[in-house]
């Protein structure tokens, strides 16, 4: 990749406390890429999609919109799901993108996710032809957001003007901040220790206890998939045995993988392999499957926790 097109990328923060702050950063923002013929995507929550598509008038036809509550909805899904995903259909064109994976909704359990994924975005296409434009609402969000933007973004934006952040971070040193011990489940999980050979009773041990907490058929089933491929790795990588632990908890069934293994790669699961490599898929189907995908790695080992949630 030439110097020209990495240095084209650029990762900027939009703090707004109104929405004609929202409008009058993102639309000019949006204009500036169909006036140059840029494909453009606005991964937005659905408060702050429609007046953006309302205020864009008959140009909203050329903008891809998404709702980023439900492509979004797991973090670790947005660079390979939403970002990735919209770069690769237009290489090598540059493109413009409008994205707000942390709104006013997000849980205590999403947000740890949600911050390592803005500073990876800065990994993960520091050599593509693409700018990306991250509205923040200022009204809403605690200030530990606004701060944390500040730290994952380069520029910031706001009604005043656009600025370098001061307290801009690198994305490796803020991932491993939030690579934090996870929370005990408040009530004793139900506990499975694994092997290799076990893998068909790992199966059945998920799908039995999340049926027994109602969790819907077909999410059932992606939660077996899901597991089955984290139980996997950890048998054939993970220097196993693993443990599988289930446990219901906020409306959903959480399950979670351990083993001795240290995951080294913090893009693991957040950039799709090359078609023809046999690796390199597991942890992307994972956090496609799940509503919520928390890690945590050290040299003790790794620790997998995928959440899915009641809803049909």
């Amino acid at each position: 990749m030439s110097a020209s097109a990495r240095s084209s990328f650029r990762h900027e923060a939009l703090v707004y406390r109104s929405p004609d702050e929202l409008l009058a950063g993102t639309v000019p923002f949006v204009r500036g890429g169909l006036e140059a013929d840029e494909p453009v995507l606005v991964a937005v929550p659905p408060g702050s999609m429609e007046p953006i598509r309302s205020a864009l008038g008959d140009s909203a036809g050329r903008v891809r919109f998404v709702d980023m509550t439900e492509a979004g909805r797991n973090p670790g899904r947005i660079i390979p799901g939403v970002l990735h995903s919209f770069v690769s259909q237009h290489t090598p064109q540059r493109v413009r993108i409008v994205g707000e994976p942390i709104w006013a909704g997000r849980t205590a359990a999403e947000y740890p996710a949600c911050v390592q994924h803005e500073a990876l975005i800065n990994l993960a296409f520091a050599d593509a032809d693409l700018v990306i434009l991250c509205p923040y609402d200022a009204r809403r969000l605690a200030g530990e957001a606004l701060a944390d933007a500040e730290r994952t973004h380069p520029l910031i934006a706001t009604g005043e003007g656009r600025r370098a952040s001061t307290a801009y971070a690198a994305p490796q040193a803020v991932v491993a901040e939030f690579n934090r011990p996870l929370t005990d489940p408040a009530t004793p999980p139900a506990t499975l220790i694994f092997d290799a050979d076990d893998l068909p009773a790992v199966r059945r041990f998920v799908a039995g206890h999340a049926g027994r907490a109602g969790l819907p058929t077909g999410r059932i089933a992606d939660l077996e998939v899901a597991v089955n491929e984290v139980a996997t790795n950890t048998v054939t990588h993970g220097g196993g045995p693993g443990t599988l632990r289930v446990w219901r908890e906020r409306g959903g069934v959480i399950c979670e993988v351990c083993d001795p293994g240290q995951l080294t790669d913090p893009l693991a699961g957040r950039i799709p392999p090359d078609p023809h490599s046999e690796h390199g898929r597991g942890l992307l189907l994972v956090n496609h499957m799940c509503d919520l995908v928390r890690v945590h790695t050290d040299h003790k080992g790794t620790t997998v926790r995928m959440y899915m949630y009641m809803r049909a």
